[in-house]
């Protein structure tokens, strides 16, 4: 295998493959990459058997051939060579690389390619096609919302469903930990057999990285078991994870009259400086608030006390409710109105915030007891 690349394109895919490939890996093969010139393309895959990146780049293929080696080294020198260079790349023996660039001249480790992994893209299943800063979006909307809690899997990733409101079809995804729960959606231009899947966090996260730097139409195809992302020349696939996710339309208040409007800037600064006097690792905070006041306070033992007021709009009865404090910042953090609005029941029940400027965005988040 001999191959020309430009070092840019080259580190674009391999910085692609970084949060797939396990650092520390019990079976040596899966902390490569595999770099493939056949049939006229050149294609670089990573795999850690539950996630598979494949992504053709272009390039010129001096000799046709194929190698693994370590991902992480391979990218680490392409990323320190300068922008712009040319590599050439050459396998001199089945255990050697050589990356040549200018006056840089590296051999490599290799392992041979038969070990690779097999890669199967083949899900099942009408592709549903959507903008990527669209789906994007959708992701931000609702990722801070995942459960880190390992015993309850299925809430480890954001659950991506078809959804039929009010006589409109969405792609709806969901993301809760049992405290808080953030939807978002996006309206359907046609109906589709979209199979309803549970994204994992780790490929989530792989995607948005994609996503950033991708602005082109996605088509994603999700079966039962797996879920496949394609954009440009890069294909993702993922197995989903296998656990039902609950029926959450039981948690989203409908029956919230108390309805708050405050300036979001103030609301989150206000939050974040006050937060300073919590020592707990939740930040719990009381939100007082009275006609066309809101007051917040912090009570802490070991750190002092202090209280906050924002002017806002409301003109329902005096409430007094307890949250977590970086609950209410990270929806703040996706907010794209200049306000938010808060509807409230009283101090025990889930409150539910809408963006003015998203319909198609909500967030519940369960109240705290504070003294």
């Amino acid at each position: 295998m001999e191959l020309k690349l430009n070092r840019d394109l080259f580190l674009k895919s391999l910085s692609h493959i970084q949060g797939i490939v396990e650092k520390k890996n019990t079976i040596p093969i899966l902390s490569n990459v595999l770099i493939d010139a056949s049939n006229g393309k050149i294609t670089i895959s990573a795999t850690d058997l539950d996630i598979i990146i494949i992504e053709v780049i272009k390039g010129e293929i001096i000799k046709e051939g194929s190698t693994t080696t370590t991902a992480q080294v391979i990218y680490d020198l392409v990323r320190k060579l300068p922008s712009g260079s040319e590599i050439l790349i050459s396998q001199k023996t089945e255990g050697q690389l050589s990356l040549i660039s200018a006056k840089s001249n590296f051999n490599l480790k290799c392992l041979s390619p038969k070990d690779f992994p097999i890669t199967q893209d083949d899900v099942e299943g009408e592709a549903l096609a959507i903008s990527s800063s669209v789906f994007l979006k959708l992701l931000n909307k609702t990722k801070f919302a995942i459960s880190n809690d390992e015993t309850r899997h299925y809430l480890n990733g954001i659950y991506l469903h078809k959804t039929n409101e009010n006589n409109q079809l969405y792609l709806s995804a969901v993301a809760t930990d049992g405290h808080r729960l953030s939807k978002s959606r996006i309206v359907l231009a046609k109906d589709i057999a979209f199979e309803a899947v549970i994204l994992p966090k780790k490929t989530l996260f792989e995607l948005v990285t994609i996503l950033q730097e991708e602005n082109s139409e996605l088509k994603i195809t999700a079966s039962k078991t797996k879920i496949r992302f394609t954009i440009n020349d890069v294909t993702l696939i993922s197995k989903v994870i296998d656990g039902r996710f609950p029926d959450y339309s039981k948690v989203i208040p409908t029956d919230n009259s108390n309805k708050i409007t405050v300036n979001l800037s103030s609301f989150i600064s206000t939050i974040d400086r006050i937060n300073s006097l919590s020592s707990d690792r939740k930040g719990t905070l009381k939100l007082v608030v009275n006609k066309d006041i809101l007051k917040l306070l912090v009570n802490d033992p070991s750190a002092g006390d202090g209280v906050e007021e924002i002017i806002l709009s409301y003109s329902g009865p005096d409430l007094e409710i307890g949250f977590n404090s970086k609950y209410l910042i990270d929806v703040g953090g996706v907010i794209e109105d200049k306000n938010v609005m808060i509807y409230a029941k009283d101090p025990s029940s889930p409150v539910l915030i809408h963006d003015p400027a998203d319909i198609n965005s909500l967030h519940v988040i369960m109240p705290m007891r504070v003294a």
